[in-house]
């Protein structure tokens, strides 16, 4: 059984070499893999699984053709992909997992997460998601126009960059405090998480911890994929 990590492609219609870059992965996943785990910020945005855009439409298709060979493909929300639901999960034959989520896996377990519940330092952001990811939020948002809500999301995407020029780069990485804690509450040998594009593999070795952290990449003009087989972990950057 052959696992595949992937995390931050912010596709996009703006995209176009990212996205044919993805196309190509997934048909390489479909013979190599048996599960592919999507750990968020797949999308630059998502504004609704009612979104009818060929952009949208495309992505869909070629995802669930990669699992009409067999391989299983599990995807979880990111900060920019967090409205994806159950009509997108079935439309793209794949399942919306919880974050964080355990696997066992040749006795380790593991904990996979996008990453961003970890940056507790960035309490803007903390704010920001407590709002986004609220139930009335959400209603309101997708009882808006598809046209409105592409505004809407175009916005907090400026938003987003300009916040990220003003913020010390040290407080939108992981609070060193919060994984520590992560790793002795769950009792776990190996993290992986995304969200923060700073792709590295960290060895833990504090007290009453023993442990691995993976950072997937994002994807740009390279792609970032973490395979795990049997005990070999192999975090691999490649041209797409």
């Amino acid at each position: 059984m052959k696992l595949g990590f992937i995390s931050d492609l912010h596709l996009s219609e703006k995209t176009p070499s990212t996205n044919e870059g993805f196309f190509k992965f997934l048909k390489t996943a479909a013979q190599e893999f048996s599960h592919l785990y999507i750990l968020g910020d797949l999308f630059e945005s998502w504004i609704g699984d009612d979104d009818d855009s060929s952009f949208a439409s495309d992505v869909t298709e070629h995802i669930k053709t990669a699992t009409r060979s067999g391989l299983e493909i599990f995807f979880m929300h990111g900060n920019r992909d967090f409205l994806c639901g159950n009509k997108f999960a079935e439309d793209a034959n794949i399942t919306i997992l919880p974050d964080p989520f355990f696997i066992d896996y040749f006795d380790q377990k593991i904990a996979l997460s996008h990453g961003d519940d970890f940056c507790t330092d960035d309490l803007k952001y903390i704010e920001f998601k407590k709002e986004v990811r609220s139930s009335s939020w959400q209603e309101d948002f997708l009882s808006k126009p598809l046209e409105e809500r592409q505004k809407i999301a175009s916005n907090m995407r400026d938003a987003s960059q300009s916040n990220k020029d003003k913020k010390d780069l040290s407080i939108m990485d992981v609070a060193a405090n919060t994984i520590h804690e992560f790793f002795i509450q769950n009792n776990i040998s190996l993290l992986i998480h995304g969200h923060t594009h700073r792709p590295n593999t960290h060895q833990i070795s504090e007290p009453n911890v023993d442990g691995v952290r993976i950072v997937l990449g994002d994807w740009h003009d390279t792609g970032w994929c973490l395979t795990l087989e049997d005990q070999e972990r192999v975090l691999e950057e490649f041209k797409l």
